[in-house]
């Protein structure tokens, strides 16, 4: 018998290369004869250029060349629309992306200017300060709730106004669902702007070789074969002149999956141009300016509600904050609005929002995508209306959940794939009172909670849940191969940031093939090894790759019993594939190694059949009809100090549901840490712009991140229900640590002051911030 490793806690493979230094990054790439690219970057956020003047730049020592919009010719396009806006009856679009360098205007405090080719980085930068921008100041335009306003300054002058996009979706009929409610209550909430604050920032170093006309890129990257087809169109190269490598990346969250980096467009033409190879890593300060950003929401919520908490209907209205360039389209608040519904069962739902343009950095998706701010909105509501009918906040949710028999569910909203949001599978009740369970709500509240308050303690807990649409199309392909050798050999054209593929994959190819996942090799994120997919996001690699990765697997296990059935002469159903070798069940001693099988599939001399395939080699795709969804339940209980408002974190629970689980100890890693990463966003990052668009935190020095000791232990159980839309029946659980743990840290620190009569609106918070929350409660408590 065959061990079994898909659901097994195997370690990670990859990991030994990482932790001895021996794993390859961006930066790790060193080239003979290689040049250093620094970027002279706009000081100002809102600006019309009047001249550039880079003389004094271009004598400076260790210079090579200096280059401005003008040098660019035909080269200077702007950058292509990802995303196209969704088939929605109600919309308004206005396409704007950005360009390789400013020519006429900036529009926003970093935004590439003029890029300096130096020996050394060093000399760069030295030349770069030597760069003189003469400008025409323009008001900047950062507050998103002002930036429609008639009289604010035009970002882009063939606008009549700061407008991306409008859009209206709507189920049901809400207002006459609100004619009929016996509560009506209505909120305006925000969730500021953070940054992903990768371990690596992004980098990029590019390699002509003119005498093989090939270009070879090595890019921090989550989709290298979209970058390989666009490079090479904007190049005018064939794909086949084009590798694009995306090696070990320090953390993706989603900005690294935005296509094109001006840099990404820059550094090829540049490296074709000089003939010599260049290079190009983003320094921290610049991350916080050159990488895309996400969160800034601003909504006007409403909820409708029977007497006994069921909830009739829900209309949201909500700004998005663009930036000043939106190549991504619409897929962040299309999130937010899809994934508001939650896991309730909503009949009516009018939700509109428009998207702005700022003077402030692009924005992108970054882990969660738009998806914590719909939470945001709903768990919120529950909470208020929880209160004001005198309900539990856990009892308000149980009311409303989606009954098991109403899968696959239709919210009818249109989603990020262009299609209705549809639950493909779920119960989620027993997912929330598993959580209860483990943190002993009940226990905590009758008991514990009123200990502690009685000796002083400032103590809460909360409770919220979650969907987290996953496994998106449109495809993506592998190719395994058994070698001679008996090792097998896995490639795909997805990239990977952190998420274990080298493990899990391997555990999918391993129960095919009967082989111990150490025996597998997997390569990603080199186009010269696959030339076909879509990248690493919307917490789809194994979901859409795991899948393909298994089709590919399942032919070349078919291919091998055919193969061994031939050579042993025993029908393929009497064969079974065990410890690398292909025997006769019953009769272990008749076998075949798997490396002989091979061997033999490939003869070197020889007659062969008609339509004999060469090899135990498949290539094969998968692509889902629609997402599968995944859910669950996040609990915490907290410690606020009165004083400081420093906060401390007791324990945090998460539930999930991922559908079938490929590795626990991979899926734990994932969920804490997007936990740790949803921990930042709620409490202590929060990127600050004054009016002039200026950033006042761009360094870790200001801009606060959770660290060990802020984070604690995660307390992690699943439950599964699998999904019916892939093999597998797996789903993605890449975003659902980060998800909801703003309303979640909202609904614990009201209940840790419940004495204050809080009401938390926003997110994310800070204990100064907390601090003027609190102020300001008590001031109207007295008054």
């Amino acid at each position: 018998m065959a061990t079994r490793y898909f659901g097994q806690p195997i370690k990670r493979n990859e990991d030994p290369r990482l932790l001895t230094g021996q794993a390859t990054f961006t930066d790790d790439v060193h080239l003979p004869d290689m040049l250093h690219v620094a970027f002279f970057r706009s000081p100002f956020a809102h600006a019309r250029i009047k001249s550039i003047d880079v003389t004094a730049a271009q004598t400076m020592p260790g210079v090579v060349a200096v280059y401005t919009a003008a040098d660019l010719g035909r080269y200077w396009q702007p950058g292509p629309l990802l995303v196209p806006p969704p088939p929605v009856k109600h919309i308004v679009f206005n396409q704007q992306t950005q360009v390789p360098l400013a020519k006429d205007k900036v529009r926003f405090v970093g935004e590439p200017v003029a890029v300096v080719v130096a020996e050394s980085r060093y000399q760069a930068e030295d030349a770069a300060e030597q760069i003189f921008l003469d400008v025409e100041f323009l008001p900047a335009v950062v507050d998103i709730e002002k930036a429609l306003d008639p009289d604010t300054p035009l970002i882009h002058d063939d606008l009549d106004q700061n407008l991306y996009a409008h859009l209206i979706q709507t189920k049901g009929d809400y207002e006459l669902a609100r004619s009929q409610a016996d509560v009506v209550i209505q909120r305006k909430l925000a969730y500021d702007r953070g940054t992903a604050a990768a371990m690596e920032n992004r980098g990029i170093v590019a390699h002509w070789d003119a005498r093989g006309q090939q270009m070879t890129i090595w890019d921090t990257t989550q989709a290298p074969i979209p970058i390989r087809n666009g490079l090479a169109a904007m190049l005018g190269l064939s794909e086949k002149q084009v590798r694009v490598i995306a090696p070990f990346i320090g953390g993706g969250f989603g900005p690294k999956i935005m296509m094109f980096y001006q840099e990404e467009v820059l550094l090829p033409w540049i490296a074709m141009r000089l003939g010599r190879p260049v290079k190009w890593i983003e320094d921290r300060q610049e991350n916080f300016y050159a990488t895309t950003q996400e969160r800034g929401q601003v909504h006007w919520a409403e909820i409708a509600l029977t007497r006994d908490g069921k909830v009739l209907g829900v209309k949201d209205v909500f700004l998005h904050d663009a930036g000043a360039y939106a190549p991504y389209g619409l897929t962040v608040p299309l999130n937010s609005q899809c994934t508001l519904l939650g896991q309730y069962d909503v009949a009516n739902y009018y939700s509109e929002f428009r998207s702005v343009f700022t003077n402030k950095p692009i924005v992108t998706p970054y882990r969660g995508a738009g998806r914590q701010h719909g939470v945001f909105v709903m768990e919120r509501l529950l909470d208020m209306a929880a209160k004001e009918l005198g309900i539990d906040r856990v009892e308000i949710r149980k009311r409303n959940l989606i009954s098991p028999d109403k899968f696959p569910y239709n919210n009818e909203i249109i989603y990020q794939d262009f299609a209705p949001l549809t639950y493909d599978s779920g119960n989620y009740l027993p997912a929330i009172e598993r959580a209860l369970e483990i943190i002993d709500y009940e226990r905590f509240v009758r008991e514990e909670q009123p200990r502690l308050r009685a000796a002083g303690k400032h103590v809460g807990i909360g409770v919220v849940t979650y969907v987290e649409g996953t496994g998106i199309g449109p495809y993506e392909g592998a190719k395994v191969t058994v070698e001679a050798s008996g090792r097998v050999s896995v490639a795909t054209g997805i990239g990977t940031q952190g998420q274990g593929h080298f493990t899990s994959f391997a555990q999918i190819v391993a129960d095919q093939l009967g082989v111990t996942p150490d025996n597998v090799r997997l390569v990603t994120g080199d186009t010269s090894e696959f030339y076909w997919g879509a990248g690493t996001f919307a917490s789809r690699g194994a979901v859409v790759a795991g899948n393909a990765i298994h089709a590919a697997a399942a032919a070349v296990r078919r291919k091998i019993l055919k193969k061994a059935s031939d050579e042993l002469e025993v029908a393929e159903e009497d064969l079974e594939l065990v410890d690398g070798t292909v025997r006769v069940k019953g009769s272990p001693q008749t076998a075949i190694k798997l490396g002989d099988l091979a061997a033999r599939a490939n003869p070197l001399r020889g007659a062969v059949k008609p339509g004999t395939e060469p090899g135990l080699e498949a290539t094969d795709y998968f692509g889902p009809e629609r997402g599968a969804t995944a859910s669950g339940v996040h609990a915490m209980v907290v410690e606020v100090d009165p004083e400081t408002m420093l906060l401390e974190i007791k324990r945090f629970v998460v539930v999930h549901d991922c559908g079938r689980v490929i590795n626990p100890l991979i899926l734990e890693g994932q969920i804490q840490g997007g936990v740790a990463q949803g921990i930042g966003n709620a409490f202590y990052e929060q990127l600050s712009f004054d009016e002039n668009g200026q950033l006042l935190n761009a360094s870790f020095m200001d801009y606060l991140l959770p660290t060990a000791d802020t984070v604690p232990r995660i307390e992690t159980d699943h439950v599964e229900t699998p999904s019916p839309l892939n093999p597998l029946g797996i789903k993605g659980a890449g975003e659902a640590g980060a998800i909801p743990v703003g309303p979640l840290f909202a609904q614990a620190i009201e209940d840790a002051l419940h004495d204050v009569h809080l009401e938390i609106l926003e997110i994310p918070l800070s204990p100064s911030r907390l601090y003027e929350l609190v102020q300001a409660a008590e001031a109207r408590n007295e008054g």
